[in-house]
């Protein structure tokens, strides 16, 4: 059986987690990419194609000459709607493309949830720094981005007119969302579907930088939320018409009341998926791929529920190059697991981003009692080191 895998960057997500998947299930696979080199680089046993993957008539007019496909795949943000068309058209098991676009297009998801009734936010789009009477403070973020990038509360109008137009000097003809700001704490739920059966695998806690900036610097890991918050997200999901693969949903809690910040329609990346799939000990890679091979996900993923985890994102706090920096490591403290990679190599020189790119590595940590987990992934951290010079 043939799965063509969309892809920009070469991520872990894929070569940790959905090669080695496809393997395990006897999958040949097709890699359509706009970054062939780097790719055959990452992975150069498996058959790269190029291909401008952001437009679905190209992926559909490359993958039809070439082998018959069986499953058109992406854990990509960006490319979900391009896969769920190509997948339309040659009759595979897919995502609707209105639901991939509604949750992309962060515009689009507002007016989409409040013509449903189930949440109503105070939004605006502008191609243009344009002073507005809003509800301030609010947050301006691109209108199709991902990883906090380019993502500020903004406190006034003037603030407004400055920032919109220091994002839009960066990203030429884009188009911005200004919304109201939703207080509360930030958490997430993942769910894994087969548009007949729904899981829900679980969710984190984060902790986000202190504003004007929402970097994620560290996720700690939820079995479960209570009944009333998860009917709630499921009720927003719905309307959007998510229900099928893997879904990372961000949302805000406030006063018991669960208000969505963003749907990231694909397996929650920066790789908390693979924690996922060592935690709860599922095929979790498999068992995404199945879904989009028309097969049926079982009534009951087996996962287990009684483990804890944490996620830490070591971040740059200044512009400079790396000149120092703890190599990759894995080892065992009594009951907790500790994974740990580098995610900026030494000598590499960066600006300060205030997104994701500023992290500078991720530690995974797994155990069973969280206070543990915390406590052994503070001391972890505390012994590194990291230098950055001007």
């Amino acid at each position: 059986m043939r799965l063509y895998l969309l892809a920009l960057n070469p991520t872990d997500s894929v070569t940790e987690g959905f090669l080695p998947a496809a393997a395990r299930l006897g999958l040949d696979v097709t890699v359509l990419t706009d970054q062939p080199a780097a790719h055959r680089a990452t992975y150069p046993d498996v058959e790269i194609l190029e291909c401008d993957v952001r437009d679905f008539r190209a992926v559909i007019t490359r993958i039809s000459p070439h082998h018959r496909p069986d499953a058109v795949f992406t854990n990509s943000d960006h490319l979900q709607t391009q896969a769920a068309l190509a997948a339309a058209y040659f009759g595979l098991p897919g995502k609707d493309w209105r639901a991939t676009l509604r949750t992309k297009d962060k515009a689009e998801m507002r007016r989409r949830l409040a013509a449903a009734g189930v949440d109503r936010v105070w939004s605006a789009e502008l191609s243009e720094p344009t002073a507005l009477d809003a509800p301030y403070p609010c947050v301006l973020k691109p209108r199709e981005g991902v990883a906090s990038e380019d993502v500020v509360l903004v406190d006034n109008a003037e603030e407004l007119v400055a920032c919109s137009k220091e994002i839009l000097d960066r990203r030429p003809g884009a188009v911005l969302v200004v919304e109201e700001y939703l207080p509360g704490e930030l958490y997430t739920l993942e769910t894994l579907g087969d548009g007949a059966v729904r899981h829900v695998l679980g969710g984190f806690h984060t902790q986000l930088s202190a504003p004007p900036y929402f970097v994620e610097e560290s996720m700690t890991f939820l079995p479960a939320h209570p009944e009333p918050v998860v009917t709630q997200v499921l009720a927003q999901l719905d309307a959007l018409g998510v229900g099928f693969g893997a879904c990372h949903t961000e949302f805000v809690l406030d006063a018991g009341r669960a208000r969505i910040i963003e749907v990231n329609y694909r397996a929650i990346g920066d790789q908390c998926d693979l924690l996922l799939a060592r935690l709860l000990e599922v095929p979790l890679f498999e068992h995404i791929l199945r879904t989009h091979l028309g097969e049926p996900l079982p009534a009951d993923l087996g996962a287990r529920r009684d483990g804890a985890a944490r996620v830490e994102y070591p971040c740059a706090d200044r512009a400079g190059a790396l000149v120092g920096a703890p190599a990759a490591t894995e080892l065992t403290v009594g009951d907790v697991h500790l994974t740990y990679r580098p995610l900026r190599a030494v000598g590499e020189r960066h600006e300060l981003y205030r997104t994701n790119r500023d992290y500078l590595g991720v530690l995974r940590a797994t155990g069973t009692d969280q206070s543990t987990v915390d406590r052994v992934s503070a001391e972890f951290l505390a012994a590194l080191h990291w230098e950055i010079q001007p």
